[in-house]
């Protein structure tokens, strides 16, 4: 009696570690399994519990592990065709652009058209791989837009991983049996999708980049959803790009077949608003109404998209969030040199020991999306950059006329905390840190500054430091450069915490874009994340339509001290609070130094 009690504790406790595990990888079915291995091995057990045998007393045991293993080994992400609506949603009239007619759907109540997975650029696949964006094939009859397409091929994603990421920020567990199948991943991806107003006439137009360290993202999340801008009169585009390998392989035979290379990317991006420029009146938009926007590598794509040539007269405003490359000396993320960026390629080639780029465009996209290298940032090419971007910026030739830019204040939190995960950052160590992560000068220089934060909570004032010398910083030194340049500049810092991201990196995207409702964790938000949300979605419509984001936000000086918006509990102009480490980080950076923590 004994053993069978034991028996179903430890049954019991697998299918509960089972069931944990199904959680954290998004929902599949295989619980069943869990929990059916679980009552065949208290019934085995029941059976062989008096034989006299031992060894076979342990069977049910071992085939249970068994079966646990196998399913933890063998548990896939289930890909599926992304709708953009749901089963009754009715169609909108056929419209026409230049490579053919087109037809999407209504939102339920029937006051936004949407249009998903139109192609801007030919697949670029084959021969086409490494090469600048051509134009879409013309298409025959009726294009059906009702599907998101696929997002750009990508590792795939550890749900477990981003299930455990999601328990440390909301500092517990939310158990979610709900299947989210994943949006498929293709090489075949230059697509995106339109949300307008019913009936929309001459409607101001809102581009969105999506981020992901320029090697992971989707244009289709649920929290860049265009329809509450759709609502406010504004269009909103989200689009798809070539991520990692295919979007920032850089290498000479590449620079000398086509004059480009390191950039395919930006390239896309570029490409992707011709288009809208080009199309977007047919779906009720203003061409000579377009605003870009985007968020971490996003917002660095906005802020290359502000200094290439290539895009010159494409677009009037532009948001960013989260990342710049307007940095003297050069930005501390999503940006290298062009021979750094070459000796990456070159290591491709021989990880896949192939002697030329013929070959490499021979290997498959499964292959070689799991490179060990890192392709995650744009370089000066001659073509899409011309010179550095803060040199484009203090040579007054940047695109835009009035830019929206701003941070989070818990920035790196998610990246810094995981390199330190075990042992966590205090007095005793925080001055070798910093010395292995920028240079001994540097850090005293730091720790002077921080003196009374690091003596409170060396833990925070560590990754305060991080997150001012990747975004913040960044921000700042954008700020001043547009400014400079002619651009009228809104600076921001958002603040809110909640019971989710709150104030890490990316917490402010479900709120500026009006999809706190679409969200996955909506118990974490109550209603004065509403109410900031709806605030938040009015600045930046009103800066889409007219550059200014609204009468109580002031536009950026560097003489007045009070310079930056909070957004979160207030909504007041604020002093800058990091005015101390940015000339620190500024002589730092002109150093020829990398620092030794990455994100």
């Amino acid at each position: 009696m004994v053993s069978l009690i034991l028996a179903i504790i430890f049954m019991l406790l697998i299918g509960a570690l089972g069931v944990f595990y199904i959680d954290l990888a998004n929902g599949h079915i295989f619980w069943i399994f869990v929990w059916g291995a679980a009552v065949v091995g208290v019934i085995l057990t029941r059976i062989l519990i008096r034989n006299k045998k031992k060894r076979y007393r342990f069977f049910p045991w071992l085939s249970y592990l068994l079966i646990i293993g196998m399913i933890v080994a063998f548990d896939r992400a289930v890909y599926y065709d992304k709708p953009s609506g749901g089963d009754v949603n009715k169609p909108t009239p056929v419209l026409h652009v230049k490579e053919g007619d087109l037809r999407g759907l209504y939102s339920e109540d029937e006051k936004v058209a949407i249009y998903t997975g139109i192609p801007y650029a030919a697949p670029p696949v084959g021969e086409l791989r490494w090469k600048a964006p051509v134009d879409a094939s013309p298409w025959l009859g009726v294009r059906d837009c009702t599907y998101f397409a696929p997002k750009s091929y990508q590792p795939a994603s550890n749900q477990v991983m981003n299930s455990l990421v999601d328990i440390y920020a909301q500092k517990g567990w939310h158990p979610d049996f709900t299947t989210r199948p994943e949006q498929k991943v293709s090489e075949d991806s230059l697509y995106l999708n339109v949300w307008a107003p019913k009936n929309a006439s001459n409607a101001p137009v809102l581009v969105y980049y999506h981020g992901g360290s320029l090697t992971t993202g989707s244009s289709a999340n649920y929290d860049i959803n265009g329809e509450t801008f759709a609502r406010n009169g504004v269009i909103m585009v989200t689009v798809a790009y070539r991520l990692g390998v295919f979007g920032y392989l850089a290498h000479d035979e590449l620079l000398a077949e086509s004059g480009t290379t390191g950039n395919y990317g930006l390239l896309d991006q570029i490409k992707a608003l011709r288009w809208v420029k080009e199309n977007i009146a047919a779906f009720g938009g203003d061409p000579e109404s377009i605003t870009i926007a985007g968020e971490s590598a996003g917002s660095s794509s906005v802020s290359a998209i502000c200094v290439s040539p290539l895009a010159a007269g494409l677009f009037r405003y532009a948001i960013g969030e989260s990342s710049s490359l307007v940095v003297e000396h050069g930005a501390p993320h999503t940006w290298r040199s062009l021979d750094e960026a070459k000796k990456v390629g070159a290591k491709v080639l021989k990880e896949f020991n192939c002697s030329s780029i013929a070959e490499l465009r021979k290997v498959p996209a499964e292959r070689l999306v799991k490179t060990a290298t890192s392709n995650s940032g744009m370089c000066v090419d001659g073509y899409a950059f011309v010179e550095d971007p803060y040199e484009t910026y203090v040579n007054h030739r940047n695109n835009e006329i009035a830019l929206l830019n701003g941070h989070n204040v818990l920035e790196a939190d998610a990246f810094v905390v995981p390199n330190y995960l075990f042992s966590p950052t205090n007095k005793n160590n925080i001055k070798e840190r910093l010395v292995a992560s920028f240079d001994e000068e540097t850090a005293n220089q730091i720790m002077t500054a921080y003196a009374d934060k690091i003596e409170q909570d060396a833990f925070s004032a560590f990754n305060e430091i991080f997150s001012v010398y990747w975004f913040i910083y960044p921000h700042y030194s954008w700020s001043n450069a547009a400014y400079n340049a002619g651009s009228t500049v809104y600076r921001y810092q958002f603040t809110k915490e909640n019971g989710y991201y709150g104030t890490y990196h990316g917490g402010e995207i479900v709120y500026a874009y009006g999809n706190l409702s679409r969200s996955t964790h909506q118990f974490a938000y109550n209603d004065s994340d509403r109410a900031l949300s709806e605030k938040m979605v009015a600045y930046w419509t009103s800066f889409v339509k007219t550059g200014n984001p609204g009468a109580d936000w002031s536009a950026y000086d560097p003489s007045n001290p009070i310079a930056v918006k909070e957004l979160g509990v207030n909504l007041d102009m604020r002093e800058d609070r990091y005015t101390k480490l940015y000339p620190i980080l500024a002589e730092f950076n002109a150093k020829p130094k990398k620092p030794a923590v990455e994100k």
